[in-house]
């Protein structure tokens, strides 16, 4: 019934608008505790930088939509970036917007093409980047790992993250064995401690592609130091889209790699050895999660580390990476 108020409201919002005869004014003058909470639906959700900072933006069938231009045109509360979205769980108020927007003739220029625009990381600052590692078996089998009896973690720190058409600068003075690792990325959109695995997947706002990017020499040869393998600056692109979770099955997506155009993982997250409730409900009984707090899911069989080492040919300098799943879209990013 609840939900349903809330989308009827939504509705008249953007009915109203259309019309003309009404610009939302009593929406932005809402007080922030009398807003719904909740998290956004049936979204394609986008992080760009525009103006020297980051905003929130939507993709639509008619662009772009520039969240914070629609929301001063028609005089109407929206988060301004992915970081309140989640944080604030303001997901109810981004719909709204959306809804009215797309109505109303006067928020025509609040869209924009995708060409052209500059992408930043699906998050900017989450508190927690929690990861999970071997965690498909053929990736496990390929490396002649024993098949974990539990969620595998790690992390990386927030200066891992990196975006869409970006860029890593290799650490080339530390390390040289370099790594592709494409993954599917969960979004926490409210806080979870010790969740059920019935109901971990209510705790996603969306997904989107990561790669979890690996310095192997650093991971291994450092005496068992995954993190410094893991987390140097830029280790982390995310992008270039969040779509939310209502939209999305997790256990049953499509994943490729490929570097410099030639196909090194192909591979589907039903070969995940922890599915996605089992893996937010293991991680919610050692480690709250707040919105915002994102998890890679592991990698599939096709990484350099899993070959021959007579085989074994480490990215470089030069190598554009591009990684996709299925219904996220591709990520793309070049090493320097």
């Amino acid at each position: 019934m609840e939900r349903r108020k809330l989308l009827q409201g939504a509705g008249a919002i953007a009915a109203v608008a259309a019309a003309g005869g009404f610009t939302l004014a009593h929406s932005a003058a809402m007080p922030d505790q009398q807003r719904p909470r909740g998290m956004a639906r049936g979204l394609t959700v986008l992080n760009i930088r525009r103006n020297g900072a980051y905003e929130l933006a939507v993709k639509t069938d008619k662009g772009i939509l520039l969240v914070t231009e629609a929301a001063k045109t028609l005089n109407v509360h929206a988060p301004a970036t992915v970081d309140n979205l989640l944080q604030n769980e303001d997901g109810p108020s981004l719909n709204a917007l959306v809804d009215a927007a797309l109505k109303s003739s006067s928020a025509r220029s609040a869209f924009i093409k995708e060409d052209g625009i500059e992408y930043g990381p699906i998050v900017t600052h989450p508190e927690k980047i929690v990861c999970v590692g071997l965690n498909y078996r053929k990736h496990a089998q390929e490396i002649g790992a024993p098949i974990p009896k539990a969620p595998v973690l790690f992390s990386k720190f927030n200066v891992a993250l990196n975006h869409h058409k970006g860029t890593i600068k290799l650490p080339v003075e530390v390390a040289k064995k370099f790594d592709y690792e494409c993954e599917l990325v969960m979004i926490i959109g409210k806080e979870a401690r010790n969740v059920s695995e019935a109901d971990a997947l209510s705790y996603v706002a969306g997904y989107c592609t990561g790669n979890d990017f690996t310095a192997r020499d650093l991971q291994l040869e450092t005496g068992g130091q995954w993190l410094i393998g893991k987390t140097p600056d830029q280790f982390a692109p995310l992008g270039p889209y969040m779509v939310t979770a209502d939209q999305i099955n997790p256990d049953n997506l499509k994943l490729e790699t490929r570097v410099n155009g030639e196909t090194r993982q192909s591979s589907n997250t039903s070969d995940f050895i922890f599915n996605s409730r089992q893996m937010i409900s293991y991680i919610s009984h050692y480690i709250t999660l707040r919105p915002g707090d994102i998890i890679f899911t592991g990698t599939p069989e096709g990484v350099i580390q899993g070959k021959p080492k007579d085989q074994q040919v480490w990215l470089k300098p030069g190598d554009k990476i591009a990684c996709s799943l299925e219904k996220l879209g591709e990520l793309t990013f070049e090493l320097v």
